[in-house]
């Protein structure tokens, strides 16, 4: 058959073929206003996404604000309430200034791109989230990928570097192992080599810190003028968006050179009312941080896992990816979601549960999550 008389598509064939003998083929799980399964796959880390208070938080900016921002912030999208928002988060985690965006996705492209570009070093730890790694890639700087938390590997990259300009990029709390990198080495090390130091804090803010205010405002680098802290509202603020914060410097200049942040539709009234909202209860009940990595540390009780958690991750490794999926769909069956990670989001060999704690969990809740784990578990063994 000629080309002429081919699909363009039709290559998409084997490639699905592929992915299901791999068992690594991927489906959308829909679910209801309420949930019929005990949740122990979403990131809410606090339980904000659904209080009262947060709700109404983004049913007060729907009503004042509208149900979009109407365009880009640099046109019509910015509201007092996005910079009230901003100087409210900034002041809580130590930072100088903030900077919203439509998502934590967008706010990682904006905030590396804008302060990378041609003729500098990108320095990345192997397993920084998906949206940094597109940075790296859209960045048009030398990338080089250092082992997971390989400090030395990264002073090594740092010192045989010819750029003038250098950034490194880590993640604070990895999102799929849950644990730590090793920030205040890392950033000795920046500081050594006139580097800069860009933390994604997505799963460091709420759960680490006094207060949850992040992994930085806990090892004493919170408003570091070498520092810029990348986060998400989606997580532990159970809302929606994406912030850049650190100098003003910073700032004022990804206004004047984000992409992401000028030709994008600003975040909308609802989402920043109700991140707002996030906030001013985490303030209010601090202890919310710490009840999260309390139930963190029950649940790897339960599996069997050997190291008290350092986040809201639990992650239990069971090797081959029918295996994983199979003790999710047995925890399902059960009445309890658990998230199933397969490869490439995890190394090959490595896929696992991942089991996300809440501060909210109540007694019975960890009763049922732990009749269900050890049941799901044994039949493994």
């Amino acid at each position: 058959m000629t080309r002429a008389g081919l699909s363009p598509l039709a290559w998409l064939d084997e490639v699905e073929r592929q992915r299901r003998a791999d068992g690594l083929r991927r489906s959308l799980r829909t679910r209801t206003p309420v949930g019929a399964e005990l949740d122990l796959a979403s990131n809410d880390y606090l339980g904000l996404s659904q209080h009262p208070a947060v709700i109404e938080g983004g049913v007060s900016a729907l009503r004042t604000w509208g149900a979009g921002s109407t365009g880009s912030r640099l046109v019509t999208g910015n509201t007092e309430l996005h910079e009230g928002f901003e100087r409210a988060l900034a002041e809580f985690v130590g930072a100088e200034s903030a900077l919203v965006f439509s998502s934590g996705y967008t706010a990682n492209l904006g905030a590396v791109v804008a302060l990378s570009g041609a003729g500098s070093l990108l320095v990345s730890d192997a397993l920084t989230h998906a949206s940094l790694v597109d940075a790296c890639r859209l960045s048009r700087a030398r990338v080089v990928v250092t082992p997971h938390r390989d400090v030395a590997a990264v002073e090594a990259a740092l010192a045989a570097r010819t750029e003038e300009r250098a950034v490194v990029l880590t993640d604070s709390v990895f999102s799929a192992d849950g644990v730590l990198a090793p920030m205040r080495a890392l950033h000795d090390v920046c500081r050594r080599h006139g580097a800069l130091l860009i933390v994604d804090e997505a799963h460091g803010l709420g759960v680490r810190g006094d207060g949850g205010r992040g992994l930085l405002h806990e090892v004493g680098l919170a408003g570091a003028p070498d520092v810029v802290m990348t986060t998400t509202l989606s997580k532990a603020l159970g809302s929606q968006g994406g912030v850049v914060l650190g100098p003003t410097v910073v700032r004022d200049h990804l206004i004047d050179a984000a992409r992401p942040f000028i030709f994008d539709t600003g975040l909308a009234p609802a989402a920043v009312g109700a991140a707002w909202a996030a906030l001013e209860v985490l303030i209010a009940e601090p202890w919310r941080a710490q009840a999260v990595l309390d139930r963190a540390a029950e649940l790897a009780s339960v599996c069997a896992v050997d190291e008290r958690p350092e986040s809201a991750v639990v992650s239990v490794i069971l090797g081959e990816p029918e295996v994983a999926f199979g003790a999710a769909l047995a925890c399902l069956d059960r009445g309890l979601r658990v998230g199933c990670f397969r490869p490439p989001t995890v190394p090959v060999g490595t896929s696992r549960l991942r089991l996300t704690a809440r501060a909210s969990l109540t007694g019975d809740e960890m009763t049922l999550a732990r009749a269900v784990l050890t049941d799901a578990l044994s039949a493994l063994a």
